[in-house]
């Protein structure tokens, strides 16, 4: 899929350049190995689940300048679907153990794989559906001059509670500001709200709502 890109705007520092994936891998290989026995055992309860097809999601995400990578996840819904062979909604899909794991955002433990491979960064934009691409605005896809991220600055401000041209304004402030500094900050909040559970779905959605573009800015009356 075809995808322009307008000039970069993430900042031309050494972190950006070099400090940040080194960082990403001193500190995701080691939280990897620490997960293993927890991936475990949430892959071996998934297993058990009716109606479970497999444990592992894997989706094409677009990453940086947007090429597209394989996404890692623990499953959290079932394939259940309707008399014509189509997926049920969200919510009638995910199992009361997925929206634990997804409370406790253990679900997404499989993309420090995802990290180590240069895929994603610990903190960046959250990569999106590919089918999205050709929805962006110009500046909205400016998300993907930077690594996307397990978490980022939208994460930490709301997640999936907040409206998308709310997310894409901290997306966009992330890449203009991305710096060790806020990378740290970014994580240490982002600890704080998977223990308050927060921001995990949209008013009125199991997940998040989806993205259909972004309305056109209306002219101001003369």
């Amino acid at each position: 899929m075809s995808f322009a890109f307008v000039p970069s705007a993430a900042p031309a520092s050494w972190y950006h350049r070099w400090g940040k994936r080194a960082f990403d891998v001193l500190l995701a290989l080691p939280l990897l190995l620490l997960a293993l026995p927890v991936l475990a055992g949430a892959a071996a309860l998934l297993a058990l689940q009716p109606g479970q097809r497999g444990v592992l999601f894997r989706q094409p995400r677009p990453g940086l300048h947007g090429r597209v990578f394989l996404l890692y996840k623990l499953q959290t819904m079932t394939e259940a679907r309707d008399a014509r062979g189509q997926l049920l909604p969200d919510d009638q899909r995910l199992t009361r153990l997925g929206r634990w794991l997804r409370a406790a955002s253990l679900d997404e433990l499989p993309q420090l794989w995802n990290v180590l491979r240069g895929d994603l960064s610990l903190v960046g934009p959250r990569p999106l559906l590919v089918e999205y691409l050709p929805l962006y605005s110009p500046a909205q896809a400016r998300r993907h001059d930077v690594r996307p991220g397990i978490t980022g600055w939208a994460q930490v401000n709301g997640r999936n509670a907040i409206s998308w041209e709310q997310k894409f304004e901290y997306d966009l402030w992330y890449v203009r500001h991305a710096s060790f500094r806020l990378d740290l900050r970014i994580l240490a909040l982002t600890a704080a709200r998977v223990l308050g559970a927060r921001g995990i779905s949209a008013p009125g959605h199991a997940t998040t709502e989806a993205f259909r573009g972004s309305p056109p800015p209306t002219s101001s009356p003369e």
